[in-house]
């Protein structure tokens, strides 16, 4: 009986591991992608290898507190498989609304109902969860807002990132020892800024493996009949793996309606500022979501740029007067390698014909799945281990 719930198990994990890896490699790779600079075949290796780095050292930390630290009782076997079932559901009715899929919160929330049904909720650690989802937006908005009025434009100005016809390198074959050399076009610049963008698409890989691996592993870790973490882990990364080679290919494409609609350098920053918040709160062991980081800091850099005719107060007060103030600021065409308009000036035209970053009824959506989501995953776990309290 053990063994059969143990595999039905581990076919729940490796189901969440691969919705997982769809979505995430699309977020980490979907821009690099998008601008040619690497193949969706490399981008779900490295997305592999860095998942599984993020999984097996950070990660390890969010794996205690999925399994150990919300409920006062040991997560048992049978309640894991149950949780991964309402993760499911969670990533199944994010696929539904289209939005990405908030899993970190559906799996605190699912974890909570059991808890809240068996009167085990470890109420202060849950607390201090959720009071970081509630700052983190903020964090990654503030971010963003001071990256887009005072950074961006800056570094807009003096890089450019492009690139070239042919290979970025090439094997010279004439040399006694055949070494690396330059492709026929690259420059020193295309190489450092690309090498730039590759590590930066590494690290939020491994940002996602931190927060994301330990939503696949810790719900078969509980109990004397569960699996090790080491190997929950490595079965997790698997399932990622095999999501970002097979149906991340379309989502690389389409990581869309944010991340692709804005310049790759913009979109560097986004990757940066969200790995960087998600990390850090992994390596504390507060369950996160990846893409609440990287959605609010894309809104925080739009804002940022578009209010710069603006003074600080002007733009918190909401009072541009006669300022234009553009939304898609940050996506006009033609200011690559050009300086903006100094702050509290009327920007140029090709600002002022740029259109929307995103759409407000998309920003609202996504929010709303941040907080359906979790709590339907409590409803529906207080209400499962409510009518069979023997399956906890």
């Amino acid at each position: 009986m053990v063994e059969a719930l143990l595999v039905v198990g581990v076919i729940a994990s490796l189901f969440v591991g691969f919705n997982i890896g769809g979505s995430s490699t699309g977020i980490a790779w979907g821009p690099p992608v998008g601008a040619g600079i690497i193949k969706k075949t490399t981008a779900a290796g490295l997305m592999t290898v860095f998942v599984f780095l993020g999984g097996w050292t950070v990660g390890r930390n969010v794996m205690d507190t999925l399994s150990g630290q919300i409920i006062t009782i040991e997560l048992t076997l049978s309640a894991g498989v149950a949780i991964l079932f309402f993760i499911g559901l969670g990533i199944l009715a994010a696929n539904i609304f289209g939005v990405p899929v908030p899993t970190s919160m559906t799996t605190v929330g699912a974890i909570a109902g059991l808890g809240l049904a068996t009167g085990t909720l470890n109420y202060p650690v849950i607390a201090g969860i959720i009071s970081w989802w509630v700052v983190t937006p903020v964090i990654g908005f503030w971010i963003g807002g001071i990256i887009g009025r005072y950074i961006y434009p800056e570094v807009n100005r003096r890089v450019q990132i492009k690139k070239s016809e042919g290979p970025l390198l090439t094997l010279d074959r004439d040399a006694a020892v055949p070494k690396p050399t330059f492709g026929p076009n690259t420059t020193w610049t295309e190489l450092i800024s690309t090498s730039a963008v590759l590590v930066i698409g590494c690290y939020m890989a491994f940002s996602a493996g931190a927060s994301n691996v330990p939503n696949a592993a810790a719900p078969l870790v509980g109990g004397a009949s569960g699996l090790p973490d080491d190997t929950a882990i490595i079965l997790a990364t698997i399932a990622i793996g095999v999501g970002g080679f097979t149906i991340a290919r379309r989502t690389m494409e389409s990581v869309g309606g944010e991340l692709s609609d804005i310049p790759l350098l913009a979109a560097l920053f986004v990757m940066v500022t969200a790995s960087t918040i998600t990390t850090v709160l992994s390596w504390f062991g507060i369950p996160i979501s990846l893409v609440m980081s990287t959605v609010m800091t894309i809104v925080g850099i739009g804002w940022g740029r578009a209010t710069r005719p603006v003074t600080v107060s002007d733009a918190v007060r909401r009072d541009t007067g006669d300022a234009e103030i553009v939304p898609g600021a940050i996506t006009a065409k033609g200011m690559e390698g050009k300086a903006a308009s100094p702050i509290g000036e009327a920007e140029p035209d090709e600002v002022l014909d740029a259109g929307d970053l995103f759409n407000p009824r998309a920003v609202i959506k996504y929010i709303s799945m941040w907080i359906i989501g979790p709590s339907i995953s409590t409803l529906l776990a207080y209400g499962f281990f409510r009518i069979l309290p023997g399956v906890a």
